[in-house]
């Protein structure tokens, strides 16, 4: 799923207002830098799923060129597993 930039700076926010009043995190440096450091913890996972769903889709082109053409396969059904053991493997939580 792509986030607009505007959704990532609301969850950053409201991940950090949620830890900060629940007293699980004491900040000790400026609001605004920890809230930037979410948020590119946000963008570099997001990053990694996409680079995942690429990465799931060319092996699913592969394997269906091998398979001559993969004509009665389920592709969304292939696509799944093949992220979901992608995903196993690069110890990536979906």
């Amino acid at each position: 799923m792509r986030l607009k930039e505007e959704q990532i700076d609301r969850i950053a926010e409201r991940i950090l207002t949620d830890l900060a009043e629940s007293s699980l995190v004491i900040l000790k440096d400026d609001r605004a830098k920890v809230c930037n450091c979410i948020k590119t913890v946000i963008r570099a996972d997001i990053a990694l799923e996409e680079q995942l769903e690429r990465d799931a889709e060319e092996l699913l082109e592969k394997t269906l060129r091998a398979a001559g053409g993969g004509e009665g396969i389920d592709r969304h059904k292939m696509l799944k597993m093949i992220k979901q053991k992608l995903a196993k493997e690069r110890k990536i939580v979906l």
